[in-house]
């Protein structure tokens, strides 16, 4: 029935997903390629540090959850931390609701964080070994103080 030229082919350039406006899903996401945000994710979002994968959240697109791709564009709402190991982009419209932990960040005005902006290298092992290895002042509180 099927000749022997017919075989599936794979995709050879990157895939594109797209959660469109109408859409709300609730649940853990792990993807490679493009993730387009329209709509509402209430789950984690997550993709190998080590791949070319890229989200988008669109300006009335919404996040409940974390996000760890290595590139972000965040025109709309995450509340969560969101880790990015080579690079974000917060545009005008962006709202995170959480710690943003970059390599290299983008911000445009009118963007808004409201967390803490923590700088990670490419180098994973070392934003590992820096929530691992706080390291304590050199000197207490006692010392600080007038007599």
């Amino acid at each position: 029935m099927f000749g022997k030229n017919e075989e599936t082919q794979s995709i050879s350039g990157p895939t594109n997903t797209l959660v469109s406006r109408t859409t709300e899903i609730v649940g853990d996401i792990h993807f490679s390629g493009e993730l387009i945000i329209e709509g509402r994710v209430k789950g984690n979002i997550y993709a190998e540090d080590d791949s070319s994968a890229l989200i988008r959240v669109l300006e009335k697109g919404s996040v409940e959850g974390e996000i760890c791709v290595p590139s972000s564009i965040i025109n709309g709402l995450v509340q969560g931390d969101v880790r990015s190991a080579t690079h974000i982009e917060l545009a005008a419209k962006a709202v995170v609701v959480g710690n943003v932990y970059y390599n290299l960040i983008e911000m445009v005005m009118g963007s808004e964080v409201n967390g803490n902006l923590m700088h990670i290298s490419s180098n994973q092992q070392d934003a590992k070994r820096i929530s691992a290895n706080k390291k304590k002042f050199p000197f207490d509180a006692k010392s600080l103080q007038k007599e």
